[in-house]
C-alpha cells in the first residue's frame, strides 16, 4: 500500500486539477513563464482571482514562481505538472 500521507496529497493534487481555472492557468504558464497580470488578462479574470488560484497551486508545488524586481513570474514547477496535464488531456481527447 502506498503510505497514507501521499495518498492524500495526490488527492490534493487532483482535486487543484479538477478546477477549470487553474488547468486554464496550467496551460497558459506550460506556455511561457507569466506574471499575475499577465495571467488575468489571458483568462479575462481579476488579479485578485488569479492570486487566489496561484495560491492554491503553490502550495500544492504544482507551480512555482521567483522574483523580478517587485513582480513574481510564476511558471510550472517541474515537467510532471506538463506531463499530468497533457496525459489528462489526451485522456479526455479519446473520448
Amino acid at each position: 500500500m502506498i503510505e497514507e500521507k501521499k495518498i492524500k496529497l495526490l488527492s490534493e493534487t487532483f482535486k487543484a486539477l479538477s478546477d477549470p481555472t487553474r488547468l486554464n492557468i496550467i496551460y497558459a504558464l506550460s506556455q511561457s513563464p507569466l506574471c499575475v497580470y499577465d495571467i488575468a488578462r489571458a483568462l479575462d479574470m481579476s488579479q485578485s482571482a488569479i492570486s487566489h488560484q496561484l495560491r492554491i497551486l503553490r502550495n500544492l508545488r504544482l507551480i512555482k514562481y521567483k522574483k523580478e524586481g517587485r513582480m513574481m513570474i510564476y511558471s510550472l514547477d517541474d515537467d510532471h505538472v506538463l506531463q499530468l496535464f497533457n496525459q489528462g488531456l489526451d485522456h479526455v481527447k479519446h473520448q
